[in-house]
């Protein structure tokens, strides 16, 4: 079974919302990336490629309250049903209604159906399912997952040393 990696960077922009009542989500959508570093238009189906995916968190309200996302992988090949790949939260500061969760895989992502599922202040609150799909040509869409840390590209190379055999 392949272990999915996930970095997840979180982000968070105030949008004022004032005199709402507390606790529930306006709304939740993914979005792929706009080209300029921002989540774009809402989006259900994804590609293996498509880096970072964003979940937008619209809350009804600018007081404070914790978010908390799980991302789910749903039906991935090689994945154990209903894996929690990452689960993050954040705790917003008065006059916050959005929070901008981004994730990524090292490499690419591993194709199959997903979900990410939204709390606020502990309660559920929202879940979004989504499909990731390979490229065409590609043959399952796995991914390879690499570590994030690699030492610097030696400018020398050494030739390669063979066992001796008596």
């Amino acid at each position: 079974m392949r272990t999915l990696i996930f970095g997840l960077i979180i982000f968070v922009t105030s949008v004022a919302a004032f005199g709402q009542s507390a606790g529930a989500v306006d709304d939740v959508y993914l979005a792929r990336d706009d080209g300029n570093g921002k989540a774009g238009d809402a989006v259900s189906t994804f590609f293996t490629t498509d880096i970072p995916i964003y979940c937008v968190v619209q809350l009804d309200t600018a007081e404070p309250v914790t978010v908390k996302m799980n991302f789910v992988a749903v039906a991935v090949p090689g994945v154990k049903p209903d894996t929690k790949v990452v689960t993050t939260s954040y705790t917003t500061k008065q006059g916050q209604s959005r929070v901008n969760f981004t994730g990524k895989p090292f490499d690419k992502w591993n194709a199959g159906k997903y979900k990410v599922e939204v709390y606020v202040d502990g309660k559920f609150a929202k879940d979004v399912v989504f499909d990731i799909r390979p490229l065409s040509g590609s043959p399952d869409g796995a991914a390879s997952f690499q570590s994030v840390t690699r030492p610097p590209a030696s400018t020398k190379t050494k030739p390669a040393v063979r066992p001796k055999r008596n």
